[in-house]
């Protein structure tokens, strides 16, 4: 004997299911168009900026500067948060980790085109990031104090190279830019100098200071003990000389191969909807150009060097390459283990 469904009871199912189907569809357009009604507004509360670096280094001073004018361009503020440690790249872990709302964005320091390919933090520099403007470049440059023997690069570099090993110089961790430019000028040199990393800058200047180390490597963290005659200037390690320290010469005008300035930038957590990152992308070319950023940077020998989204992800891209090549001359994975 066989059984059957009634007609009623299949027209039945037929209809509720057609209607779950129909209200399904109306939820899923209600919340696109919630979603899209979030990104018109945006932003309707404060953006959360997370400065990798400790609170009163040169990154978190002129972060704040160039925060605080993307704000007033956005019509809501930007509030700094530090987040330091592993050489920048907790800082940025934790940005990338946000919901891609935009109400968590910050700093991307270059060196994530280097950490993301040694494994030491899991991030993906090609995928994790949404790239919105790239900012300024460093002033790098190698101090000793007042007291040390070494009147310029070239005695110090001698005296390396005679006894190796036997100098130390600071940083501001394993892995940072003048770590890393440290190592190719002394590889290229072959003298060899011990690594003692710091956390942050002016760690490592206490340290110089407190006589812990020979000379340190970093940004212009240095500066204010150097016009004070605490410290002295050795070399620079842009294209030009420092319009504060025109006395001092370039490690390319002494001979040697090494040019860097490290630009850093903004990004968000990748995935931000196109209408945000339009107006982030808007408000941070209004900062970085703005004459309050250019003065913050000034006080730091820094210059900017503004990229709209499109050219800053095709600077990184390049530079992910680049670092691909460094890692494997400096042996870094051996290094950093």
């Amino acid at each position: 004997m066989t059984s059957s469904t009634p007609p009623s009871a299949t027209r039945r199912r037929l209809l509720l299911g057609t209607g779950a189907l129909a209200l399904t569809s109306v939820l899923d357009i209600r919340k696109t168009a919630l979603a899209q009604t979030a990104s018109d507004a945006y932003p309707v509360r404060p953006i959360t900026f997370i400065v990798p670096w400790p609170a009163g280094s040169v990154s978190d001073n002129t972060m704040r500067v160039l925060a605080k004018a993307a704000g007033d361009a956005l019509g809501q503020p930007l509030v700094v948060e530090n987040r330091p440690g592993a050489s920048g790249m907790l800082g940025l872990k934790q940005m990338i980790s946000a919901p891609p709302d935009g109400y968590t964005i910050g700093q991307v320091p270059l060196s994530v085109t280097r950490f993301s390919q040694l494994g030491t933090i899991k991030i993906d520099a090609l995928k994790d990031i949404d790239y919105i403007a790239r900012a300024a470049g460093l002033a790098f440059g190698i101090v000793v104090r007042s007291d040390s023997p070494y009147r310029d690069l070239k005695s110090l570099m001698e005296y390396a190279r005679a006894n190796p090993g036997k100098l130390t110089y600071g940083s501001p961790g394993v892995g940072n830019q003048t770590h890393i430019g440290m190592e190719v000028l002394l590889q290229d040199e072959k003298i060899d100098m011990v690594h003692v990393p710091y956390k942050g800058g002016n760690e490592a200047i206490q340290a110089l200071m407190g006589g812990h180390v020979d000379l340190v490597a970093d940004s212009s963290t240095w500066a204010p003990l150097v016009l004070d005659g605490r410290l002295r200037l050795l070399s620079t390690w842009g294209e030009t000389r420092l319009k504060r320290f025109p006395d001092t010469p370039t490690l390319q005008e002494l001979g040697y191969k090494l040019v860097m300035s490290a630009p850093g930038g903004v990004g968000a957590p990748a995935g931000l909807p196109s209408v945000i990152q339009e107006r982030l992308r808007t408000a941070f070319r209004t900062a970085t150009l703005s004459p309050q950023f250019q003065a913050a940077l000034d006080q730091y020998d820094m210059t900017v060097m503004y990229q709209d989204a499109p050219e800053y992800r095709a600077y990184i891209e390049d530079s992910y390459r680049n670092e691909t090549n460094v890692i494997a001359q400096l042996n870094l994975r051996e290094i950093l283990k």
